[in-house]
């Protein structure tokens, strides 16, 4: 498993880029960089299960480990959906079961800084270098929007 880190400066409130990464709207806009018509299920409260789905239903079931609004998110990936079944006991999923992804901001003069830390499974880490970037810079252009 690889720890990928990635940060970006947004130059708008942390308010502004914490409501920007996880409303409905906006979550699908900067996450079709991963897969285009992707969403998630959840009420983003710590404890709640949270399902991160492409537009066939399919995806990652994790849980909001912790949620520190304007401050910090931590995702732990749990199993998958796969046709309509949950699936936490497959070769694929133990592969990478328990892995994090968080996301930390911190502000100062007017820039908000986004640090991304997020675990991989090595068969995904090259797809995922180049695929963060893209969604942070989506992101970053929808927060600074007026």
């Amino acid at each position: 498993m690889n720890r990928l880190v990635f940060s970006i400066g947004i130059n708008a409130p942390s308010e502004k880029v914490w409501k920007t990464m996880l409303e409905d709207e906006t979550y699908r806009k900067w996450t079709s960089a991963f897969s285009e018509g992707s969403y998630a299920q959840t009420d983003w409260k710590q404890g709640s299960k949270a399902l991160f789905l492409d537009p066939e239903g399919n995806g990652m079931i994790g849980k909001i480990a912790v949620h520190r609004p304007n401050d910090y998110l931590e995702i732990q990936h749990l199993g998958m959906i796969k046709n309509g079944a949950e699936d936490f006991d497959s070769d694929e999923v133990k592969g990478w079961a328990g892995a994090l992804e968080t996301y930390q901001i911190q502000e100062a003069d007017g820039v908000s800084t986004l640090t991304v830390e997020s675990d991989i499974n090595d068969d995904y880490k090259e797809m995922f270098e180049k695929i963060w970037p893209k969604a942070l810079q989506k992101l970053k252009e929808l927060s600074e929007k007026p």
